[in-house]
Order: C-alpha cells, then structure tokens, then sequence
C-alpha cells in the first residue's frame, strides 16, 4: 500500500513516516497543505490519503473533494483531533472512507489500515454511532416531508414497513452476521466486537466483509446507512 501523507504538522508527519515505514508501509509523499495534497495526488497516484482537516491555504475537506472528483479511486481517510459531528459528516460526504482520531494508539491505527487493506474502511470507536444518528435524524426528515406530518395512522405505517425490512434483512444476513453488524454500528472496535461474541478479531473481520459483499455494498459508511434504515441498532 503506497500513502500519501498530508498534514501541516511536521512532527506529527515525521512520527507518522516513522510508523508506517516499521510496519511495512510505502510513505510516497508529504504534503503541508490541501493544494499540495490535490497536486501530488495526480502526480503519485497513491493508493491511499491520510489527510487532516487543518490546513492551511486549502483544508482537507476541499482537497478531498477535488482529489475524489479527479481520481475516485483513490482511497482517503481523515486523520484528524476534530471529534465534531460536523467534520465527521462533511468527511464523509466529500468522499472519505474513514474518519480516525490522533489520539487513537499507533497499534490501533495500523490495525485500522489492514482493515482498509481488507475493504473494511476505518472509523475510530463511537463515531459509527455518530453516523447513524445522522443517518436517522436525515431518514427523519425525509419521511415528514414524505408525508407532509400525517399523524398516527401514517406512522404505523412507517413502523410496519420498518418491520418488513428487519425481516427481510433477517434473510440476506446470518444471525451472527446480524449480531456483528449490530455492534459494530454501536461503535465497537472489532477487537471489542470479538470479545463480546468469542470470536477472534479475524473472525469478525470476515463477517464484516461478507456483509459488505452479501448487501451489495461497497464500504462501512454505507453499512451503517442500512443499519439506521432497517431499524438494527
């Protein structure tokens, strides 16, 4: 895996080198800031961004954007110390696959790049929580506009199809599968997630990965989309 680091933070860049070149990791680049970021991307083609959202000139959010837009399938996860909802949204929806903390350990992040490496894009522990709260607050939003605010009648409505989605997703994903993804959206690291079901992190690994491949979906953002739509937290 070839990274493209971006952060204007020379110490935290250096410390960062560091890590991933221990543990087997192409460092391609640095870059101090989000146009640096945007030019060397198209000039290294890396596989993947570590991108802060501070930065001067051009923050990470806009330089996500205009790398997305120009060479999708670049993969690009936040590094960051904003915990704000906000930053962890408008990632999200500038293209990220992963939103992880500075505070995080340098054992917990390696981890969560072998995730990526797996197609388990990485978010740090309680911000999947984070995610579907605002998936459910916009599914909210949605319906009443849908329904123009109808009352109880148009509300059992809406509880009966929830239903008939947690039954329909009772057929595509295995009980256990079920049990995976509902922890996982709970903010649980796999590590954690193993330990309450006695299966090794590995194990919970491949459901995850099952579970993208069974919903027909391609990362964890959307994973956790379906959870808050059907109703599994």
């Amino acid at each position: 895996m070839k990274v493209l680091l971006a952060d204007d933070h020379r110490l935290i860049v250096e410390g960062l080198s560091n890590l991933l070149t221990v543990h087997g990791i192409e460092v391609a680049g640095i870059a101090g800031d989000g146009m640096e970021a945007v030019a060397m991307a198209q000039q290294l083609h890396p596989d993947l961004i570590l991108m802060d959202i501070r930065m001067p000139r051009c923050d990470g959010l806009s330089a996500t954007r205009q790398i997305k837009a120009q060479q999708p399938e670049i993969k690009i996860v936040m590094l960051t110390t904003s915990a704000e909802d906000q930053d962890l949204f408008e990632s999200v929806k500038s293209g990220a696959c992963g939103y992880l903390l500075k505070s995080m350990s340098g054992e917990a992040f390696i981890e969560a790049l072998r995730g990526l490496e797996q197609g388990i894009p990485p978010f740090s522990p309680g911000l999947a929580a984070k995610l579907l709260d605002e998936f459910a607050r916009l599914a909210g939003e949605g319906k009443e506009a849908d329904t123009g605010g109808h009352g109880d009648t148009q509300k059992g409505k809406e509880a009966e199809t929830r239903g008939r989605g947690a039954a329909e997703t009772g057929g595509g994903l295995t009980e256990r599968q079920t049990e995976v993804l509902r922890l996982v959206a709970d903010g649980l690291t796999y590590r954690e997630v193993g330990e309450q079901l006695s299966l090794s992190e590995r194990t919970v690994r491949y459901h995850m990965s099952e579970i993208i491949a069974r919903l027909h979906l391609y990362n964890r953002s959307q994973v956790l989309a379906y959870v808050g739509k059907h109703g599994l937290t």
